[in-house]
């Protein structure tokens, strides 16, 4: 445990859900876990007791990705721990594969609906299966041509790693192949009656266009998604499809919205365990994000590109897929201070950009 998560606490310790098994952590809410094939190798999804339309059954929040393990997970978690009871309902937080990517078939295995922001939805829909675009060509985030053209912009110029980018030009349909053709809409502010307790949206942004959060005033309790995590920093990039993006002043920004809970809320994140401490966490990101941006603006007294930076905020080895994230989250932080006008940017005759203090 590193000293900022000692800082927090865990009501749970280190107690996981089994495979296939939930873990009750309030009233009316469990906790499970589906198994993701990359260094962050889990993703916690909810089950929230529900009643629509006199219909007892369950709320899920968020899917998992879509491989045959996690199916197999599902329908363990199906026979042993809804109490005979079905699914009536799918929420999804956002768009990212580990969220979205098993809603197609949890909605059509139980007939129940989607619910969604409207961003997030249309993102999903875009880069699916039925994707209009041609993602050899522009790719769908983190891959495909799109991305290696966006990423050699700004200094990954590697032949091997460029490759490897395009290759993943099915990075998002291999996880998401298809999205329900109907959701129901989720906005900012809004109440969402599950098991007869409100639960307050909170839209987020900087990580995902439209990033939903969930507030039980009722219970004290907070599925924050991937907006606030207890062990790693949640992800801000800039991809290919909107490549003069700010991301991360949206992010965190949005983290005032989580100013008013109580200090003691339960948070139940995406990844990493439940905890409290949510506004000493909160406050550590920002801590966080002020010092990568003053080391990136100290190391741009020269040229550099994002590429340059990789060694100035990750002091790890990183594998493709976190050489992609890696370099969105290099180009943020240099938005971030370009477009405050602390940073100015120039194309090089190579085309490649490189940033300057002002």
């Amino acid at each position: 445990m590193n000293p900022q998560e000692q800082e927090l606490q865990y009501p749970w310790d280190q107690t996981l859900p089994e495979a296939g098994h939930a873990l009750a952590v309030a009233d009316g809410v469990r906790w499970i876990r589906m198994p993701l094939p990359f260094a962050l190798d889990h993703i916690n999804l909810w089950l929230l007791r529900d009643r629509i339309d006199g219909r007892d059954g369950w709320t899920v929040v968020d899917c998992g990705i879509d491989r045959g393990e996690v199916r197999d997970t599902w329908e363990a978690v199906f026979a042993q721990s809804l109490d005979g009871l079905p699914v009536l309902r799918v929420i999804v937080t956002h768009m990212h594969p580990d969220h979205v990517g098993l809603a197609h078939w949890l909605c059509q295995r139980w007939q129940a609906p989607l619910w969604m922001s409207m961003t997030d939805y249309a993102v999903a829909r875009q880069w699916a299966g039925s994707s209009v675009v041609d993602s050899t060509q522009e790719g769908s985030g983190p891959g495909g041509e799109g991305a290696a053209r966006h990423f050699a912009r700004h200094g990954l110029v590697d032949p091997e790693a460029q490759d490897m980018i395009r290759q993943r030009h099915d990075y998002y349909t291999r996880l998401v192949p298809d999205v329900p053709r109907r959701f129901h809409r989720l906005m900012h502010g809004q109440d969402v009656q599950i098991g007869g307790r409100p639960w307050r949206v909170i839209v987020g942004y900087g990580h995902a266009p439209e990033h939903v959060s969930l507030w039980c005033p009722t219970l004290g309790v907070l599925i924050s998604g991937d907006m606030v995590l207890p062990r790693i920093s949640t992800n801000v990039s800039v991809f290919d499809l909107e490549p003069e993006a700010n991301p991360l002043p949206l992010y965190l920004d949005s983290l005032k919205a989580y100013d008013g809970l109580p200090a003691d809320a339960l948070v139940l994140p995406s990844h990493g365990r439940p905890f409290r401490g949510l506004h000493r966490r909160i406050a550590q990101q920002q801590a966080h994000h002020a010092e990568r941006l003053a080391e990136v603006l100290a190391a741009c007294v020269r040229p550099q590109s994002a590429y340059d930076l990789l060694p100035v905020l990750f002091h790890r080895k990183l594998d493709l897929h976190q050489l992609s994230f890696a370099m969105g989250e290099s180009i943020a932080h240099l938005h971030a201070l370009y477009f405050q006008g602390a940073l100015t940017r120039t194309a090089d005759a190579d085309g490649i950009y490189r940033f300057r203090q002002a």
